[in-house]
């Protein structure tokens, strides 16, 4: 347990001490935040543009943080053989692997305080009141465990260049179809379809239901997100290599 937490604070000090990995946290999210809600780049559906932007930027932070921050710095620690001295410490594998995980939640914590007061400041009123927080509470913590299983997937398996433009390319593309910032409603059927399968994408339309609308939250989401957070972390621990 005490290595597991050492390793832990060790994580979110090395986060918040790079200057890239803040601008990929913080600065971005907050950045998409203040374009999207105030210009008409892109449809919204009713309700105003702050009322579904805000949710869906609390959604890409997961993303940001838990697959491309988390599956870089541990793909390039792999490969200047951080990890392989790492291994044969009393931490271990599974230790290592949550604490990497538990120091991804630790930081989206703060992501959340920040990115809520900065969509507060922009006029924005979640719904859904203490149920609606909890069950957003909730699918950021599943969504987080999956894309986190996906980052150290990839970062426990490819080259430290190849995981660098395979990271930064899936996020662009979950950016674009998970119903982040464009509306599941604008894509087609099929794509509309896949993407609530997507930890990105489940995750963004209970976010959207509970903050954007009170409403209830389609079963299916919390299957797939729950299946996610599941099956990639323990695919990743599995999996993992260490050189």
């Amino acid at each position: 347990m005490k290595a597991w937490w050492a390793q832990t604070r060790a994580e979110v000090r090395m986060t918040v001490r790079r200057g890239e990995t803040l601008l990929l946290t913080l600065g971005i999210p907050i950045l998409l935040l203040v374009f999207f809600s105030e210009t008409h780049v892109t449809t919204s559906p009713a309700g105003g543009r702050i009322n579904f932007i805000a949710p869906g930027i609390l959604a890409l932070c997961v993303l940001s943080t838990s697959l491309v921050a988390l599956s870089i710095a541990t793909g390039f620690e792999r490969s200047y053989g951080v990890l392989r001295r790492l291994h044969v410490t009393p931490l271990g594998q599974r230790r290592m692997i949550a604490a990497k995980i538990t120091g991804v939640f630790v930081t989206q914590i703060i992501q959340v305080v920040v990115l809520g007061l900065v969509a507060v400041a922009l006029h924005w009123r979640p719904h859904g009141g203490v149920r609606g927080a909890f069950e957003a509470a909730l699918a950021l913590l599943l969504g987080s465990a999956g894309c986190a299983g996906i980052g150290l997937l990839l970062a426990g398996r490819l080259r430290a260049e190849v995981n660098l433009a395979a990271s930064n390319g899936l996020y662009l593309i979950l950016l674009l179809v998970s119903g982040i910032v464009v509306p599941l409603s604008s894509l087609p059927v099929m794509m509309r379809h896949v993407a609530l399968y997507l930890p990105s994408g489940a995750m963004a339309d209970v976010l959207h239901s509970v903050l954007g609308h009170a409403a209830s939250v389609n079963s299916n989401d919390w299957w797939s997100l729950g299946a996610w957070a599941l099956i990639a972390p323990l695919l990743a621990a599995r999996t993992f290599r260490f050189d």
